[in-house]
């Protein structure tokens, strides 16, 4: 089978960072296409633990191609610093190594606000969100207000749309989540910083699949969380902000529903979920916490 979607029959936390790992060994691309770095894969090669958050698991593996999707939202400044961790650890990526989507939206300090600020007010009735800003940035991106990579081509117009999100957001956390409003000169140093190190990443992405599947290469997709946390068919509103299921790829990494060839679920023995919401299974006491500490 040239393309395998791997996605969580959970709650998220099955392994799977795992299995894409074992996996990418005979991929020749690796594509995430879903969800932020409110998602984590972690992994130990070598006795060495690597946590990748928005970088797919093939960055672990020599001669594989890196892709980050346009269904994902992406924190500019968490990418540069897993990209310079990475390098500090003996795994540098290069433009033909990690391949960043001009469609992929932009994650930004004051979603995080708005993530928190949201979830502090809400109390016993939190979500249980990272507080990553993920939920924040889709709600943009459906709003059609969001930055998109592409925006960073044109550094004068991406400055003024950041600019004026800003003055909208620090409104809205001033006067209706009674938080404290955002310093817009730090957001826009902060991100234009980001923004010199990030162009050379970007790709038409979906193009680049096509090519890829077309020439006969191995892709391999990796989800992130689980289908019960799917916006669509999870334990709503308990739930992330994307679609977690294999039909996210075709919208997430912009390939046809005819290029997927094979789907694997991946489910543990035992369910765990993290955040709030419904959880029937759950079990407390001495054996609830030796599962949680051998699980650790």
């Amino acid at each position: 089978m040239k393309t395998v979607a791997v996605v969580g029959a959970q709650w998220g936390d099955e392994g799977k960072g795992k299995i894409v790992d074992l996996l990418a060994i005979d991929a020749d691309v690796v594509v995430r296409f879903q969800g932020g770095n409110n998602a984590a894969h972690t992994l130990v090669v070598n006795g060495e633990k690597f946590i990748l958050r928005l970088i797919p698991a093939g960055a672990l593996h020599p001669g594989k191609v890196c892709v980050i999707g346009n269904g994902t939202v992406v924190d500019p400044v968490a990418l540069v610093e897993e990209i310079a961790n990475l390098k500090r650890r003996g795994r540098a990526l290069g433009p033909d190594d990690l391949k960043l989507s001009y469609d992929a939206h932009m994650v930004m300090p004051y979603h995080r606000a708005i993530d928190r600020a949201r979830e502090a007010r809400l109390g016993k009735r939190a979500i249980g969100t990272t507080g990553f800003g993920i939920g924040p940035a889709y709600e943009d991106k459906m709003a059609r207000v969001g930055l998109r990579f592409d925006d960073l081509s044109d550094r004068a117009a991406f400055t003024e749309k950041l600019t004026r999100n800003i003055s909208e957001k620090n409104l809205y956390l001033k006067t209706v989540l009674k938080a404290q409003p955002l310093k817009p000169r730090e957001i826009i140093e902060a991100a234009l910083k980001a923004r010199t190190r990030v162009q050379r990443y970007l790709c038409d992405t979906p193009a680049f699949l096509h090519a890829a599947i077309r020439g006969g290469k191995r892709v391999l997709f990796e989800g992130a969380h689980g289908v019960m946390l799917d916006i669509d068919h999870g334990t709503y509103p308990f739930v992330t902000s994307s679609n977690c299921g294999a039909s996210a790829v075709f919208g997430g990494a912009g390939v046809a529903p005819g290029q997927l060839e094979a789907v694997l679920g991946i489910s543990k023995v035992y369910t765990t979920r993290v955040g709030g919401g419904p959880f029937p299974s759950e079990i407390f006491g001495k054996l609830a916490d030796s599962l949680r500490e051998d699980d650790a």
